[in-house]
């Protein structure tokens, strides 16, 4: 695993899950100071400098950072608060992964964000295969009807260029 993903990792835990454990707070849109942040995930003889952050957030695989002059915040996948991304129109469809034991759950009630604070959508069955390979087993992917919820009501964030949230998709969306 590279220096790169080790960092993103701590830094995802503590901007999405558990700020509290590097000793920092987030604002109420996910902000942080950036120097709090490199505090809280220095060691003593192994410093985190802002090159390294900014190295994670211009070249990490998922978009999951956003820098702004000296603070951050995690754009997405969020356990505590909420980021509030501009609302966006989604594709006409688009995907989640999920596994097996869990697919019928959803085909009844729809996707809900159970410990996040948003659903996760994928802009592609591929990416979706792959989120739902995360949970064990051969994964389900869905499809969603994502423009026909958008024009029922269904509100639609863009988190990055494969990652689609909502607060919910109602079954009569979701196909297998």
């Amino acid at each position: 695993m590279t220096d790169r993903v080790r960092l993103s990792k701590r830094m995802s835990r503590a901007l999405r899950h558990d700020p509290a454990r590097l000793g920092i707070t987030l604002d109420d849109e996910g902000w942080t100071p950036l120097d709090a942040l490199l505090r809280g995930l220095s060691a003593p003889g192994h410093p985190i400098t802002r090159a390294d952050v900014e190295d994670v957030v211009a070249h990490g695989s998922k978009q999951r950072y956003e820098l702004d002059g000296d603070r951050i915040r995690a754009r997405y996948g969020h356990s505590v608060g909420r980021v509030e991304l501009p609302v966006a129109d989604p594709p006409a469809v688009l995907f989640h992964g999920t596994a097996p034991a869990t697919a019928d759950a959803i085909a009844a009630e729809g996707l809900r964000p159970m410990g996040r604070a948003f659903v996760h959508l994928s802009s592609d069955p591929e990416t979706a295969h792959r989120v739902g390979a995360r949970h064990g087993g051969r994964p389900v992917v869905l499809t969603v009807a994502a423009a026909e919820a958008a024009a029922a009501g269904v509100v639609f964030r863009h988190g990055n260029e494969d990652t689609w949230l909502a607060d919910a998709v109602p079954p009569e969306f979701i196909r297998r």
